[in-house]
């Protein structure tokens, strides 16, 4: 669990700034999550809870001060609630504050769960930091569309705030030249084998892509700590690199 100061909102946050309130028992992984939302502009974290509990406890002091969470960067695998039990008892509480559902089990059933609570974004372990952005900008474009369309609105206004929650392209957020399939496979490859690390030209062989693709891909992930990077001992000449999952929660 983390100490009370972490844990505490933060106070004094501008007006035009989503509250984010971080769930996650990993230490290292909520401080990543943390500072990842601290990077995207119009967001801050306001406090970080490890547990389902505590969470709530949270939700409902900002509620009870007038200073409510704007959003929940949710882990599904709590160490006393499911992120799925989190959510329904959120509802049960009156607590209407969105959620983004942050995992790394990839079960269909657990999705539709989600999505049930009123899940309205999902984020699947390990990700990028761009990947990361998307959603939070997703959600932002959600709210300036609601908020604008007024008491009446209409069917087409209702359709654009929910298409804003839709435009997740996984492309869109790569540099140019990478596609999703295939960082797809050189993560799920690596994830297999978290304590194996593997160079670019191992990679290369295992997944049937030159030395210069893979070591583009790798980078990127390792841009995005998705992957660890480190030299080779024991090489001669130009010094190789290897790479290896990252550990995450």
């Amino acid at each position: 669990m983390h100490d009370s100061a972490a844990a505490t909102p933060a106070p004094g946050l501008p007006a035009h700034t989503f509250k984010v309130l971080v769930v996650d028992d990993e230490p290292e992984t909520a401080a990543s999550h943390a500072k990842y939302v601290n990077r995207v502009p119009g967001f801050a974290t306001g406090a970080i809870a490890a547990n389902g509990q505590q969470a709530l406890a949270l939700l409902s002091e900002a509620r009870a001060a007038h200073e409510p969470f704007d959003l929940v960067l949710l882990d599904m695998t709590l160490p006393d609630l499911h992120g799925i039990d989190v959510a329904k008892r959120m509802r049960g509480h009156g607590l209407t504050t969105d959620i983004i559902a942050i995992t790394a089990v990839r079960d269909l059933a657990v999705v539709r769960s989600a999505v049930a609570t009123g899940i309205t974004q999902y984020l699947i372990k390990p990700f990028t930091f761009a990947a990361f952005t998307e959603k939070l900008e997703n959600h932002r474009r959600f709210i300036s569309e609601i908020s604008s369309s007024g008491p009446d609105t209409s069917q087409a206004a209702l359709d654009n705030a929910f298409s804003a929650l839709r435009t997740t392209t996984a492309s869109a957020s790569l540099p140019k030249g990478l596609i999703p399939e295939t960082l797809a496979q050189i993560t799920g490859l690596l994830r297999s084998k978290p304590e194996t690390c593997l160079s670019a030209t191992e990679l290369g062989e295992e997944l049937g892509i030159s030395r210069v693709t893979a070591r583009r891909y790798l980078e990127h992930l390792a841009e995005a700590k998705a992957v660890v990077k480190q030299p080779r001992h024991g090489t001669r000449g130009r010094p190789e690199y290897e790479y290896r999952a990252a550990s995450h929660g």
